[in-house]
């Protein structure tokens, strides 16, 4: 029986198609071949503003372009988020995507004193599939890849998605087409796992 996966773009540049969208499209692909239900969010597509404060967050309407993403995410039972790496972390419309549907009642809920005692996305996991044009073992073993942990610390595993896994691709500017040619059969395998 397939999976219900949610496939989240999170490349903020609409201008043109990028690695992160082929990368994306090789993913489905594989997906769906076998047999898992496919759903996207391509969140440069998205008009929200950023949040600006916790009360906004806290006590705020969810933006109502945003509330089908919220869905989405409820129905997944697996998540890959594919991004590129911008100045050290995920681009900052993605991070500001993820403020806004991870709110409180959603994402997680309060019980007696503690405002976040139950996680509200548990049994669901992730893949966070990013690009670089660094060496990806340069960032994962010399900067610890540290905005990648927090993503999965912080964010993901803080609301109770959980494995989270790890698909980093670097040197993507100079990357021969055989190269790429194997991390699109990469991405597709995967894809069919629904991993």
């Amino acid at each position: 029986m397939g999976k219900r996966i949610l496939l989240i773009q999170g490349h903020p540049d609409r201008s043109q198609r990028h690695w992160c969208h082929a990368l994306e499209d090789a993913y489905a692909q594989g997906a769906t071949a076998a047999g898992h239900e496919i759903r996207r969010i391509d969140v440069a597509a998205l008009d929200f503003p950023v949040l600006r404060s916790q009360f906004d967050w806290e006590q705020g309407e969810l933006p109502a372009e945003l509330a089908p993403a919220q869905d989405a995410i409820k129905w997944a039972e697996h998540l890959v988020f594919f991004f590129p790496l911008w100045l050290g972390g995920m681009p900052a419309l993605l991070k500001g995507f993820l403020e806004q549907v991870a709110r409180p009642g959603f994402a997680f809920s309060g019980e007696g004193n503690n405002p976040m005692a139950k996680k509200g996305l548990t049994g669901r996991s992730a893949r966070v599939v990013v690009t670089m044009g660094m060496p990806a073992m340069l960032y994962r073993w010399y900067f610890r890849a540290h905005s990648i942990k927090a993503l999965e610390r912080n964010i993901l595993g803080f609301v109770g998605i959980a494995p989270v896994h790890e698909t980093l691709i670097g040197m993507v500017g100079e990357m021969e087409p055989e190269h790429a040619d194997k991390w699109l059969a990469r991405l597709e395998k995967l894809g069919g796992r629904g991993d």
